[in-house]
């Protein structure tokens, strides 16, 4: 699995990726940000969190600099202990929510996904 952005054809790129970009233009590239390592642009802990979803849920704003070209994506964070600035990673969890959770078929959907881990 990977964790898939777009470049489109002015070099903006975008997480999650989107069929048009800026101007309308179609992707024309997928960059993998899992190979990439990121900053914490902010950070929250969410105490109130959806059936299913761990409480407390740390999530972090992150900005991945990508051959000169910024990129932000908003995920889970493996631990509480993060600060604004913190280099982290991206790494693959199986779930990011329990199936069985919630109003949706645990078979509708796929369950996994990539956290942000201090590197």
């Amino acid at each position: 699995m990977t964790m898939e952005a777009y470049e489109y054809e002015d070099g903006s790129i975008s997480y999650p990726g989107h069929p048009r970009g800026p101007g309308g233009t179609e992707p024309v590239e997928t960059i993998d940000l899992s190979e990439y390592t990121g900053e914490v642009v902010t950070w929250t802990t969410s105490t109130a969190t959806p059936p299913g979803v761990r409480e407390p849920n740390t999530l972090a704003i992150v900005e991945f600099d990508v051959d000169g070209e910024s990129v932000r994506a908003l995920g889970q964070v493996t631990t509480d202990e993060i600060e604004t600035g913190d280099k982290v990673e991206p790494v693959h969890v199986e779930e990011l929510r329990e199936p069985g959770a919630g109003i949706r078929e645990p078979e509708s959907q796929d369950w996994d996904g990539y956290r942000f881990q201090p590197v």
